[in-house]
C-alpha cells in the first residue's frame, strides 16, 4: 500500500510560478509510474503530467506542455511538478497518483494510489 502526500499549493498571480511536491511511503517508489492530475470545480479530473518509473521519460497534457515540468527523485521518494507562467485556468485541486503500469499512461482509472490533493489558485 502506497501513501501519497502532496504539498506546495496555494495562491499565485497569473504569470507566476509554483512548485508542488508529493512524498510517497509504504511501497517501492522506484517501481511506480507517477502522475499529476487536477480537478477544477464542476469538471472531471484530468491528466496533467506523468513520469516513468526510471525518470527517463515524461508526458504532458497539451494545455500545460512547455509550462509545467514533472520530475522525480527515487532516492527521496518524491515527485515534483514545477509550474511556470501559470494561468487562471490552471486553478484546481492537484492530485499526485501512482500506478504499477510501467509505461506512461494518462487514464485516471489506471492509477492505483492517490494523494488527498492540494489546492492551487491562480488569480488574474
Amino acid at each position: 500500500q502506497v501513501q501519497l502526500v502532496e504539498s506546495g499549493g496555494g495562491l499565485v498571480q497569473a504569470g507566476g510560478s509554483m512548485r508542488l511536491s508529493c512524498a510517497a511511503s509504504g511501497g517501492t517508489f522506484s517501481t511506480y509510474t507517477m502522475g499529476w492530475f487536477r480537478q477544477a470545480p464542476g469538471k472531471e479530473r484530468e491528466f496533467v503530467a506523468a513520469v516513468k518509473w526510471s525518470g527517463s521519460a515524461t508526458s504532458y497534457a497539451g494545455s500545460v506542455k512547455g509550462r509545467f515540468t514533472i520530475s522525480r527523485d527515487n532516492a527521496k521518494n518524491t515527485v515534483n511538478l514545477q509550474m511556470n507562467n501559470m494561468k487562471p485556468e490552471d486553478t484546481a485541486v492537484y492530485y499526485c497518483a501512482a500506478t504499477r503500469v510501467l509505461y506512461l499512461i494518462t487514464e485516471t482509472s489506471k492509477y492505483d494510489y492517490w494523494g488527498q490533493g492540494t489546492q492551487v489558485t491562480v488569480s488574474s
